[in-house]
């Protein structure tokens, strides 16, 4: 049995809608989304969507977790506490802005942040803390919030696997804190290739933003730039695949909750494994934790029948990264002279050997899930 990847047309919801949004913009002749109106629309949809003041397109999801990074203002050698099960696009903004990433332990559960863990870590130069809602799994932001409010603090969240995930009280994930981070890169829910979006209700993080994205080009004064920025504006074409793609997300997620329920139903009395809670949940990923340590073994197993899993998603967590060893400045080290990130144990035993993770894809049908749980229950019964 074939399973429909997000590589490939059958795992995609792109379609005729995508194919007429770009045309409309090539017809146009505007392909630059200064002088355009495709991106700004983007915006303003993403940001009722959410509820929020200001939404803020650009290039990739790293850029949009940049931008949240420039905007929180970190001083060279100021801390960002962050997860270390992560993709290195949550880490390497901070290093972008001479800030050091300080990893905080997770929640054996679910892989995310642990508030505990985090809350031991907030020292003197401690700028932010940067949350991941991990799979789609709703991160304890509110705990978190409460911390960084304590602290004077700001709250990053980072929803790019984490569309229209539902926290606890029925916000979306990316509103808690001040900045939420979105992408729409081939993997995620909905994508134009590459792009994101930051979200907040503070009109001077937005401006920050908006400037950096921009080259720091203050278009209303003309050619003059009143900071420095970068290059990370979305073009036309993103943005008009996007809204296109945008327009399909709620079936997206209801059909990815559909599957995944049934399968959370199938595997309910299976011993050996620990499975996430649904509430909220987005399912970019369906994650499932193996409490004795042989999730790489049930990875193996489940591969060979065609299922799309695999132990621990990442090589190592990010605190065990080869370049912590390596030059990231040129010949030079600073702000991370003498820097070994933190041990986690939790994290490095869930990638190492309790983390199994299947690709999840909104195109799955009952047949998908069955195979699944009968290759589970076929590993779980050997002698």
């Amino acid at each position: 049995m074939k399973f429909p990847s997000m590589a490939e047309a059958n795992g995609r919801t792109l379609g005729d809608e995508e194919v007429a949004a770009v045309e409309r913009v090539i017809r146009s002749g505007m392909l630059n989304s200064v002088w355009g109106s495709e991106a700004r629309a983007l915006e303003a949809e993403i940001a009722r969507l959410y509820g929020a003041r200001h939404a803020i397109t650009c290039s990739s999801g790293t850029a949009a977790l940049h931008l949240s990074v420039v905007a929180c203002a970190p001083d060279p050698g100021d801390e960002i506490i962050t997860t270390p099960i992560t993709d290195f696009g949550t880490v390497a903004p901070i290093l972008a802005q001479n800030a050091v990433p300080v990893f905080a332990d997770v929640d054996p559960r679910d892989g995310n942040l642990d508030p505990d863990a985090v809350a031991r870590l907030i020292g003197p130069r401690t700028k932010a803390i940067m949350a991941v809602h991990l799979f789609g799994a709703p991160a304890r932001v509110g705990e978190l919030r409460a911390l960084a409010d304590e602290h004077g603090l700001m709250l990053i969240e980072d929803c790019a696997q984490a569309w229209l995930t539902e926290l606890p009280g029925g916000r979306l994930a990316g509103t808690m804190g001040q900045i939420g981070c979105l992408s729409l890169q081939q993997w995620k829910h909905i994508t134009c290739g590459d792009g994101g979006v930051t979200i907040t209700d503070d009109d001077e993080l937005a401006r920050r933003m908006r400037l950096f994205a921009d080259k720091g080009w203050d278009r209303a004064a003309g050619r003059s730039h009143a900071s420095f920025g970068l290059n990370y504006r979305m073009t036309e074409l993103q943005a008009a695949v996007a809204r296109a793609q945008l327009a399909k997300l709620p079936g997206v997620v209801a059909a990815r909750r559909r599957t995944a329920v049934q399968l959370l139903e199938a595997l309910k009395d299976l011993p050996g494994v620990r499975l996430p809670r649904p509430d909220g949940h987005a399912w970019w990923l369906f994650p499932v934790v193996c409490p004795d340590g042989d999730a790489p073994e049930l990875a193996a197993h489940l591969a060979a029948a065609g299922i799309p899993a695999r132990a621990g998603d990442l090589a190592e967590p990010l605190n065990r990264a080869p370049v912590w060893g390596a030059a990231i400045y040129g010949t030079s080290r600073f702000p991370l002279d003498g820097y070994t990130p933190h041990p986690c144990p939790r994290a490095e035993r869930m990638v190492e050997r309790t983390l199994l993770v299947i690709d999840w894809n909104e195109n799955y049908t009952s047949e998908h899930v069955e195979l699944i749980a009968r290759e589970m229950a076929k590993f779980r019964s050997r002698p």
